[in-house]
């Protein structure tokens, strides 16, 4: 199949503009390299995806086209394929998980399309879009793994090739089902074989990342929903071919730096890109902290805009830790006058940004506290500099459990808390969530300690104390097994040791 051709006469733009290729001055000046964005997120679903979805379905027959189409889509795509829908003056059915941003469910009502909310990822609503296509007879418009969708995303090659003529050291591209980075490595690998192209995955969502190293496509047992553009289990067939083909590397990047990528980019643009929009910019940034590469030119394709508002709380509270700016420590000091004085003076003029602290011991106080720092470095110089000075700290600023729940938790020490164990679950969040969750952890084990924060993402987290005697450790494995939710055991986690336990 000749991809070239296929991109050079792609038909996209009765829908899409020619989106800017703009300079990212004040992050290319950090980066000490040139960093370039392709701003596919000003493009009037806030997305690449309507560029595919128009040039399949302005393909399709009119007789098809008169039956209908129907997608399974995250957000993005069933925006495209809506508004495809609407200019070539046909029906639409999009399926749609539940954990869908009501933001992306709106836009896609609102171009006439009829939604169906069906299961709590992409997979789920997948395969009930393959029964609703067969029960009505409509034309399926896949996502990703379909030439004509591949060779509409690759038309973002082409006019980045034609928009900066100079020499671009590497692109990289967000990856879900991998047809973004299958149709721009089609197309770049022909003409200018030396750009390297590099996808970008979440660390919990990274199924492309593995099939590439197993040499066969594999498929999660789960990924993770903040990312929620890219949460795909398998990727396709044909993507997964030309990313073998063309692709040079895969990165991983986990949610903080994804939401310092997002900082990053309202910093120099004004424009709040979605995590999975932002991920290419995280991954740009990771490449050339891993590479320590300078004045070379870099291409990062900012993919998508179709963010929830009330996201924000999340990603401004993890950002500073995702850029490395913010440390978070438990430090140890005596129980005695003056500690606080002396640990605040060896902190020297460093802004602190939180500090916790709770009596519940006659010798010794443990305090959870933040702190601005500039890099990891700048963290490990002053946790040196503590133990140093007697001080015992330790660094909390990489522990999930202290980042999403400890910290708001400080000073929860129980002595009646006999037998505690401690664990962490997550759910796909949507109303009603919560008080399913409670009532599937109803048992004769006492919940000792319970936190859960709505933090406007599209999962529900919360940290559980369970007091379970040891002779029922069995039966109580046995009980999380088929409590069917996602969960980690924190038991052992110092962060619990040190504040909860």
């Amino acid at each position: 199949m000749d991809y070239l051709e296929k991109i050079l006469t792609a038909r996209v733009y009765d829908v899409a503009q020619e989106s800017p290729l703009e300079a990212a001055p004040l992050l290319s000046a950090r980066l000490s390299n040139r960093l370039l964005l392709k701003r596919e997120d000003m493009q009037q679903v806030f997305s690449f995806k309507l560029r595919g979805a128009y040039n399949k379905m302005a393909q399709l027959s009119p007789a098809i086209l008169k039956r209908g189409v129907i997608a399974a889509s995250a957000g993005n795509h069933a925006q495209g394929v809506a508004l495809a829908a609407q200019k070539l003056r046909c029906k639409a059915v999009i399926v749609m998980p539940v954990t869908t941003p009501q933001v992306k469910i709106q836009a896609v009502a609102s171009r006439g399309a009829e939604v169906v909310l069906m299961g709590d990822s992409y997979d789920e609503a997948y395969g009930h879009a393959l029964k609703l296509q067969k029960a009505r007879h409509l034309a399926f418009v896949h996502p990703f793994d379909d030439p004509e969708v591949i060779a509409g995303q690759g038309t973002i090659g082409m006019e980045i090739l034609r928009q900066h003529t100079r020499p671009i050291h590497a692109i990289f591209v967000a990856v879900g089902g991998g047809g973004l980075i299958s149709g721009i490595a089609a197309y770049v690998k022909r003409l200018r074989p030396e750009i390297r192209i590099i996808g970008v995955e979440p660390t919990d969502s990274d199924a492309m990342t593995r099939s590439l190293k197993a040499g066969r496509r594999v498929k999660l047992s789960q990924v993770g929903l903040f990312a929620d553009g890219v949460a795909v289990r398998q990727v396709g067939r044909e993507t997964f071919r030309l990313c073998r083909q063309y692709v040079d590397d895969m990165l991983l990047v986990d949610n903080d730096a994804i939401c310092a990528a997002i900082k990053d980019v309202f910093e120099d643009t004004r424009s709040i890109l979605e995590p999975a929009g932002a991920l290419a910019i995280a991954g740009a940034k990771a490449y050339v902290e891993r590479k320590r590469i300078q004045g070379h030119t870099l291409v990062a394709v900012a993919c998508g805009a179709n963010m929830n508002f009330d996201r924000l709380r999340f990603v401004a509270e993890r950002a500073e830790l995702g850029e490395q700016r913010e440390a978070l420590f438990a430090v140890t000091i005596p129980e005695k006058p003056g500690s606080y004085r002396h640990f605040v003076s060896l902190l020297g003029k460093r802004n602190v940004t939180e500090f916790n602290y709770r009596i519940a011991d006659p010798k010794e106080a443990h305090i959870f506290v933040g702190v601005s720092v500039h890099n990891r470095e700048e963290t490990a110089k002053l946790l040196a500099s503590l133990a140093r000075h007697g001080l015992k700290p330790v660094n909390l600023s990489d522990n999930e459990t202290a980042k999403l729940h400890v910290r708001h938790l400080v000073g929860g020490h129980a002595p009646l808390a006999r037998h505690e164990l401690l664990y962490r679950f997550e759910f796909p969040e949507r109303p009603g969530a919560l008080m399913r969750f409670l009532a599937s952890m109803e048992h004769d084990w006492n919940i000792s300690l319970f936190h859960y924060r709505n933090q406007g993402a599209d999962y529900g987290r919360v940290l559980v104390g369970m007091q379970v005697p040891p002779s029922e450790m069995g039966k109580f494995r046995r009980f999380l097994d088929q409590l069917g939710y996602v969960y980690w055991d924190e038991s052992k986690n110092p962060a619990y040791r040190m504040f909860l336990g």
